[in-house]
């Protein structure tokens, strides 16, 4: 897919120009923006909350709490102190800070360097994903330019934990791009070790507008506790795929129109670790934290898909659980054990399981939650129960009737190499259940009740990849593949 068009409802901030340009280089950024003085760090901290800035990249955490415990870090410790911008965008259904880095680079950048002006950092590092999108555009605003400290780009895989704080942290210092094996602050520990203030690309930006305007006039627009504007990614049963920019507390109805969405079935609003929202929830929602929360969803990354009619909701949701325990860092029992769990038995409920499967979806949703050493296990326990509740009607067939009768259309967008490749299958003129295999790789493949090999038809994670291929060596029968 190639990045979405666009459209701002209300006056546009952070892609004001972006009507008239395909990109903004410095020139155009300065005549559009204006250029920014740097602030000190009582005066950036009391910007941040004053226009109330809080994360956009999925956890809503105040940014004038990371910046105070970065500089009270970098007192009590000395030394030095570094700025990261998170640009990876792991999600496979986000597009908004792609689609700033690729055409208003130079406002993540202006935030980027209030940042570390204030800090005094000795090093700005922008992480992004190695997926072509945006590097080109990055590196050449940071050709055009001055940044107040040495700035360099790493390049982390696109991968859906890539872009979890600590696995970029353990990315930028050398080390592979996965969550650490326990909850850390960047703003204790971050980047070789010194605090580290760490952000998404658009919290930057909107850093930027606010230094730019001024906080009554950033204040001007959005709601009081939730001031200025949000960008949105629309995608999945939509006329039109749209980054939108939109202020907080707009109609969300305002946001689906402009986008032709076909939202009656229900939306996902936040992403693969948002929450499923009914057609009548989307209708009566507000654009903000709060109005999302008012009907049973989350605002999280800014990501909304429609999932649009005729199509199996219980089946969409299973493909991203699939999709999700293929992603995870396989580093703790929550992942390694807990989500194929989740997914699997997702997979047999959108098949027919009935009730059985139904209790353990919830048994095994239930038992992840709150224990990973990251936020994945949460998230994605967050979005499977969200589909059993909202999807009642699609629900209940399953259960009684074994299955709804829609198909698959595959509305949620999963990247296309993770759902084509690296698959066991199993030839069934062979396979005569010795069950083996079940031994051998127990996180990923169980028996089924007549002893058969049952596992989710979804790519095999790399942590599991050397147990399957043992598990396919020691096959008596020879029946088992890695497709």
């Amino acid at each position: 897919m190639n990045p979405p068009d666009v459209v701002s409802l209300g006056p546009a901030r952070l892609t004001a120009g972006l009507d008239r340009a395909g990109r903004l280089d410095l020139r155009q950024h300065h005549a559009i923006h204006g250029s920014l003085a740097p602030l000190g760090a009582d005066a950036l901290l009391a910007l941040a909350e004053q226009i109330k800035l809080c994360g956009r990249g999925g956890a809503g955490f105040p940014f004038a709490k990371k910046l105070k415990a970065v500089l009270e870090s970098a007192y009590q410790r000395g030394g030095e102190t570094v700025v990261v911008v998170n640009a990876t965008e792991g999600e496979p259904a986000s597009w908004k800070d792609k689609v700033l880095l690729a055409r208003a680079p130079h406002l993540i950048l202006d935030g980027a360097a209030l940042a570390a002006y204030a800090l005094r950092a000795s090093e700005i590092v922008v992480g992004i994903a190695d997926d072509g999108v945006a590097g080109r555009s990055l590196m050449r605003a940071l050709d055009e330019r001055r940044m107040p400290a040495p700035t360099r780009v790493v390049t982390v895989p696109h991968r859906f934990i890539s872009g979890e704080g600590g696995a970029l942290v353990r990315g930028i210092n050398g080390e592979f791009p996965i969550p650490p094996g326990r909850k850390t602050r960047a703003s204790d520990t971050g980047v070789r070790g010194a605090p580290t203030l760490l952000s998404n690309a658009e919290t930057y930006a909107h850093l930027a507008i606010g230094a730019l305007h001024g906080p009554a006039a950033y204040a001007s627009l959005g709601t009081e506790d939730e001031p200025g504007t949000v960008l949105l990614t629309v995608t999945g049963a939509v006329r039109r795929p749209l980054v939108v920019e939109t202020p907080a507390g707009s109609p969300f109805a305002d946001v689906l129109d402009v986008c032709g969405a076909d939202a009656a079935s229900g939306v996902l609003v936040g992403g693969f670790h948002g929450k499923w929202i009914t057609g009548a929830g989307a209708a009566a929602a507000e654009v903000s934290r709060k109005g999302f929360a008012a009907v049973g969803g989350v605002l999280g990354a800014g990501i909304v898909v429609p999932l649009g009619a005729g199509t199996c909701a219980i089946g969409e949701t299973a493909r991203v659980l699939q999709y999700l325990a293929g992603q995870s860092a396989g580093q703790c029992g929550p992942c390694r054990l807990g989500l194929p769990d989740v997914a699997r038995a997702m997979t047999s409920l959108s098949s027919g399981g009935g009730g059985s499967a139904l209790d353990t979806v919830r048994m095994a949703a239930g038992a992840v939650r709150g224990r990973g050493a990251c936020s994945h296990p949460d998230g994605t326990s967050r979005f499977a129960i969200s589909a059993l509740e909202t999807f009642t009607e699609d629900l209940s067939a399953h259960v009684l009737h074994e299955g709804c009768g829609k198909p698959v259309k595959g509305v949620l967008p999963i990247p296309g190499s993770e759902a084509q490749s690296g698959r066991l299958t199993v030839d069934w003129t062979r396979c005569d259940g010795h069950g083996l295999c079940a031994h051998v790789v127990p996180e990923l493949i169980r028996l089924d009740p007549n002893g058969f090999p049952a596992f989710p038809d979804a790519p095999v994670p790399p942590w599991l990849q050397p147990g399957a291929r043992k598990a396919i060596a020691m096959c008596p029968a020879l029946a088992l593949r890695l497709r």
